[in-house]
């Protein structure tokens, strides 16, 4: 069950979850008030500090990752989420801003209070709203026509039950007289019914139609010809019917190569790029970039003291690469170097998990991500965007290019510090890995908005507080 906003999907009871959460949160800060004092406050003198602490604290729950419908963890690691985002995250950003409205609160005792009760209510609300989640009444049902090469898309990579948040797979359906590869990951076959289609769809309470039979060919026979008229009947009454490839981008929020043709990028919503959404974008870019320039300068400053005295003084502080940029255009970015003077004079390398070059310094601070932070002035200049394909190396790209198809195309937008790819799939040395990235970056193409810029830019800072994907 999902909600598109600005072409990203949303999953549908996260979106309510998060909204049963602010009111929670909010009025955990008239509780916390009653708690310090022994009386509950003017409702509505009371409601700036209220809203203020709840979108606070929400914003903060959003950047830990625990509205994220994918995530893998059970209760207790969502539990330590929320308590980084609450007692840490939360009470230091409140705190700056009661610094300079200081009649925004009745005290730091109301705020400290308002927290653990929030933190309480909160935690009892997701685990009820973890368990309703878990229930099937949320979720659609979903049946898969095919069994050939297109529906093992779904067989094999949509096995865990995290993969299927949001939606039953009650089976495969086999047309009849086709190949059936999907049994191996002890998929459940269906064989084409008797009766009519939609019969059968409104027996088994079926919710969506995914269209995922192999291409007709003319030296393949056994291809499935779909039923038309009995697909128009189903859409007619109202049951859902996609191709595999939207339902692949809805669920996984991934673009599959393997699936992807030419005609559906010509055809398909998305890929907008307008004179509204550059600038919307620019400013963007203008905005966090300063901000965070002005935020992280004393951080700046004191790694390249650390980058300095790492090296005994012996080598440069910055480390400047060339990138592939927007439209295939050659740029330099620079980075806080992290590695041993002339790491590559044997030639350009992928990043490997303790990689010797990596300096002592050079390892915190890819771990901290301190050494993308030079990385903010390029987006200043307009070379790169705040969230964006992460540019590559010409080197790589021209090799990359004649191994993925549809490589070239990541490049028809500026580059990012952080981006989708980053977040979904974190680590990349080897082809697969690039291919897995170009999906995401191919999702990203497709579906760009300030909405998933945000979401990104929150995500990410979940990413720099536990290091994840760091290398």
């Amino acid at each position: 069950m999902h909600i598109r906003i600005f072409r990203h999907y949303i999953h549908m009871p996260y979106l309510l979850a998060a909204f049963a959460e602010l009111v929670t949160i909010s009025a955990a800060a008239y509780t916390g008030h009653f708690t310090r004092f022994g009386m509950f406050p003017d409702f509505f003198e009371h409601l700036p500090f209220a809203i203020t602490f709840a979108v606070v604290q929400s914003f903060f729950m959003a950047a830990m990752g625990v509205y994220e419908a994918r995530l893998r963890e059970g209760f207790l690691g969502v539990l330590l989420r929320l308590a980084v985002a609450m007692f840490l995250l939360g009470t230091l950003g409140m705190a700056v801003i009661l610094f300079f409205a200081t009649g925004l609160s009745d005290g730091r005792g109301v705020l400290f209070f308002s927290t653990i009760e929030a933190f309480a209510a909160v935690a009892v609300l997701r685990w009820l709203t973890y368990r309703f989640i878990s229930e099937d009444i949320l979720k659609n049902r979903v049946l898969i026509f095919g069994t050939g090469e297109r529906a093992l898309k779904i067989a094999s990579r949509m096995r865990r039950r995290s993969d299927r948040r949001g939606f039953i797979l009650v089976g495969y359906l086999q047309p009849d007289d086709t190949v059936d590869l999907v049994s191996e990951y002890a998929a459940n076959i269906l064989p084409y019914p008797n009766q009519p289609l939609v019969e059968f769809c409104k027996d088994q309470a079926i919710d969506e139609i995914v269209i995922a039979t192999d291409e007709r060919r003319a030296d393949d026979p056994g291809a499935a010809a779909l039923p038309f008229d009995e697909l128009v009947d189903c859409r007619l009454s109202g049951i859902h019917v996609c191709e595999i490839q939207t339902f692949v981008e809805r669920e996984a929020a991934k673009l599959d190569v393997d699936l992807l043709q030419r005609s559906w990028l010509v055809y398909s919503e998305g890929f907008v790029t307008g004179w509204y959404r550059a600038a919307t974008k620019r400013a963007f870019d203008i905005i966090v970039a300063g901000g965070l320039i002005l935020l992280t300068l004393p951080f700046m400053l004191l790694t390249a003291l650390a980058v300095l005295i790492g090296d005994r003084f012996s080598g440069p502080i910055l480390y400047r690469q060339q990138r592939v940029g927007v439209n295939g255009e050659v740029i330099t970015v620079m980075k806080f170097r992290t590695m041993i003077v002339d790491a590559e004079e044997s030639g350009a390398v992928w990043a490997q998990h303790d990689d010797p070059r990596v300096t002592r310094v050079g390892q915190f601070l890819r771990r901290a991500r301190l050494d993308e932070l030079p990385q903010l002035f390029s987006v200043l200049s307009g070379k790169m965007s705040m969230v964006g394909p992460r540019p590559e190396r010409p080197v790589f790209v021209d090799y990359l290019a004649d191994q993925l198809p549809f490589y070239e195309q990541r490049h028809r937008i500026k580059p990012g510090i952080t981006g989708w790819a980053q977040l979904c799939h974190p680590y990349g040395a080897s082809v697969a890995d690039a291919k897995e990235k170009l999906q995401y970056d191919l999702y990203y193409l497709k579906n760009h908005s300030i909405l998933l810029d945000l979401i990104i830019i929150l995500q990410t800072i979940e990413v720099v507080l536990v290091g994840e994907g760091a290398r």
